[in-house]
């Protein structure tokens, strides 16, 4: 890469003095990765948000509390032990992959709390008997329009009694 010629000062003894090498050119370009106040480089997986910060430290206190430890999270994902402690303590931001590193590790439903609201790490079921699965939802589908039929126990409302074989309806498609 050719050095970009700048304005020269006249006062310039050396004609190269008013040229900028490729590194200078670089870094002008660059923001400025310096906290303003401090002398010292910002990383950007140490910028983490204070939701981020507490929803790890409560992940891995909860892993903690049902018999996990960090040494044993350490040792079973891969990571090393400084990494683990530094996601749980929330001084860094988890990666993606360390993410997929405590699958397995760690409880789906905690992991599931580094997701944004509404959104849920499912295991998907081995072995799904889809035929099964539709008699369930036919029959939950019949037994509901039944519920909701005008000469049902409460008209188109869902009665007590309804609302029981519903309910159980329900435990049988979640079981299928």
């Amino acid at each position: 890469m050719l050095p970009i010629n700048r304005a020269r000062s006249s006062s310039s003894s050396s004609g190269a003095a008013g040229l900028l090498s490729p590194v200078s050119i670089f870094l002008s370009s660059m923001p400025s990765l310096i906290a303003k106040g401090a002398n010292r480089i910002m990383l950007p997986e140490t910028n983490i948000s204070a939701r981020q910060k507490r929803v790890q430290q409560t992940v891995f206190r909860e892993a903690c509390h049902r018999g996990n430890t960090l040494k044993a999270i350490a040792l079973d994902s891969g990571n090393g032990y400084t990494t683990v402690q530094s996601w749980a303590n929330g001084s860094a931001v988890m990666s993606i992959g360390g993410l997929f590193s405590l699958i397995e590790i760690i409880p789906d439903d905690l992991l599931s709390m580094l997701l944004p609201d509404g959104r849920q790490i499912v295991r998907v079921p081995e072995n799904l008997d889809h035929d099964e699965i539709e008699t369930a939802c036919r029959d939950f589908l019949a037994a509901k329009g039944q519920a909701h039929h005008p000469e049902s126990e409460c008209g188109r409302e869902i009665g007590p009694g309804e609302k029981d074989v519903l309910d159980r309806k329900v435990v049988a498609l979640r079981a299928a």
